[in-house]
């Protein structure tokens, strides 16, 4: 049998140093809460890489207009998993200051690009030539075939130099494909300046060493490719997808180069 205690609500509450209102109103959230909590679980169904911060920003990218406490929040009453952080990893430095010898310090100033190497389903390989923008974060374009090699390269940086002008200077390790004769002589022709990394020292090369970890992390490990048809097809997307969705925390969680879009709140209601 339930029993009561003989004590008014105002000494109980005081004791526990509780606002007496907190005993008449009943706890809801904002209207906008449901809806809200649905489009954070289905953001980390679809981006199960993607920690609470990333997801804040897809959300304002999309048009929400919500902090990240917030949605910290939600992730954790609804159990979603933030992934765990990576341990830092110390850097080389060079008596020289090669590391950071040449910095990006506008759009076109300095690209940078990599082979990444992946298989389909059959165990065959495919590769995948990567060229980024270090200033804006862009991934330029991702070229994937069976075999690549200096001649791919300057018909992939032909095709960019078409559409966007040649850069001041173009970033690249010391891979074959890269010292090629063929590949430096094009480079000087059109106006452009080679940065060739020191030999063995990948993190010299880090916009592109960032961006290859999470192309691999994000796509590579988590797809199955069955042709290199469907390589190409998914890649692409997902590259799409990297530079108008993907929040960046180096440009304060906003895509390299994102989409117009309308905040929910100015969007016309459907009657």
């Amino acid at each position: 049998m339930r029993q009561t205690l003989s004590v008014s609500e105002r000494r109980v509450c005081r004791t526990l140093g509780q606002h007496r209102s907190t005993q008449r109103k009943v706890p809801c959230g904002l209207p906008d809460e449901a809806r809200l909590t649905e489009d954070i679980t289905a953001l980390a169904e679809e981006f199960g890489r993607y920690g609470y911060r990333m997801i804040t920003g897809l959300l304002n990218n999309s048009g929400w207009h919500v902090n990240h406490k917030r949605v910290e929040r939600i992730w954790r009453q609804e159990g979603l998993k933030v992934p765990q952080k990576q341990p830092k990893k110390g850097r080389l430095w060079l008596n020289d200051g090669s590391c950071v010898r040449l910095r990006p310090e506008r759009p076109n100033h300095v690209w940078s690009y990599d082979f990444v190497q992946d298989r389909t389903h059959d165990g065959r390989i495919f590769r995948t030539l990567n060229i980024i923008d270090e200033f804006t974060k862009e991934a330029l374009v991702i070229r994937v075939k069976r075999r690549l090699n200096s001649t791919d390269v300057v018909d992939a940086l032909t095709d960019l130099f078409i559409l966007r002008g040649p850069p001041e200077y173009i970033r690249s390790d010391n891979g074959a494909e890269f010292i090629a004769k063929k590949v430096r002589a094009w480079i000087g022709a059109v106006g452009a300046k080679t940065a060739f990394i020191t030999p063995g020292s990948p993190w010299e090369n880090g916009y592109c060493e960032s961006f290859n970890a999470r192309f691999r992390d994000e796509l590579l490990n988590g797809e199955v490719f069955t042709t290199l048809r469907e390589a190409q097809i998914l890649i692409e997307r997902w590259r799409r997808h990297y530079n108008t969705v993907r929040p960046h925390s180096a440009l304060r969680y906003r895509p390299p180069a994102p989409k117009s879009i309308v905040p929910i709140d100015q969007r016309p209601t459907m009657h």
